[in-house]
């Protein structure tokens, strides 16, 4: 493997291995492998296997935490949608994985250095390799900063709150949206930024994003979600506990 593109790598990933050989292996493709049998590495097939196990148990988890209404079948169903090959190609995409990997001289001419299927299958062998190397924590901690926007995306079906707001609002005449980047935290390769959406300069909304453009669309879904709950309570009655006194 060229050694300069794994500083990157782990820089991207928020983790550095102890065991560099653990790293190489799960970028190691087996048409590698079997063009070079001295090489004591190995592929990254058997990491795979356990990646795939973890990824899906830690992807369960995650959904089920952060969606503590969604029932079982949509639940199953954006599992499917986080753990299939494009969703993980587009990791690797993201992560540079790519140009990381050992390939065989027929793979590395025939484009195997974006073909999806060997992108998923690397993501897959990362993943196991920081869960041995480190930990389930570590693994869960990548699973989490890795996926969670593409969640909130997939969950929401892609939904642009910015103009169903906008669509909202300027229903009744005079009303004015504006959004502010209030904050930013975290490293580089893995900032979140906080919006907020003002109505005629009062705050009805916010929400974080891993761009100031998700951060932006977050914070309107969460105007409309508000909004939503606001008319269910004028339609049905003030909450248990709060009827008006006599």
């Amino acid at each position: 493997m060229n050694e300069c593109f794994a500083p990157e790598l782990q820089e991207k990933i928020g983790y550095v291995f102890r065991d560099k050989s653990l790293l190489e292996t799960a970028l190691t493709h087996s048409s590698y492998a079997n063009e070079n049998k001295d090489d004591a590495v190995g592929c990254n097939e058997r990491l795979e296997f356990l990646g795939d196990s973890i990824l899906g148990m830690k992807i369960a988890k995650l959904i089920f935490m952060k969606y503590p209404d969604m029932p079982e079948g949509k639940m199953s169903k954006l599992r499917a949608e986080l753990v299939c090959e494009k969703s993980l190609a587009e990791v690797a995409v993201r992560l540079e994985l790519g140009k990381c990997l050992r390939l065989g001289r027929g793979e590395e001419k025939n484009g195997g250095r974006i073909r999806p299927s060997i992108l998923a299958d690397a993501v897959e062998a990362l993943l196991a390799a920081v869960y041995i190397d480190g930990s389930a924590d570590e693994a869960e901690r990548l699973v989490t900063e890795i996926f969670m926007a593409k969640a909130e995306s997939l969950r929401s079906g892609g939904t642009d709150h910015k103009t169903a707001l906008q669509e909202m609002v300027q229903v009744k005449s005079g009303q004015t949206l504006r959004y502010n980047i209030t904050g930013e935290r975290g490293p580089d390769h893995m900032k979140s930024f906080f919006a907020e959406v003002r109505l005629n300069d009062k705050v009805i909304g916010s929400g974080s994003g891993p761009t100031k453009k998700e951060a932006e669309q977050n914070a309107a879904g969460n105007a409309l979600s508000l909004r939503k709950d606001e008319r269910e309570q004028q339609a049905y009655g003030a909450p248990c506990g709060n009827e008006p006194q006599e």
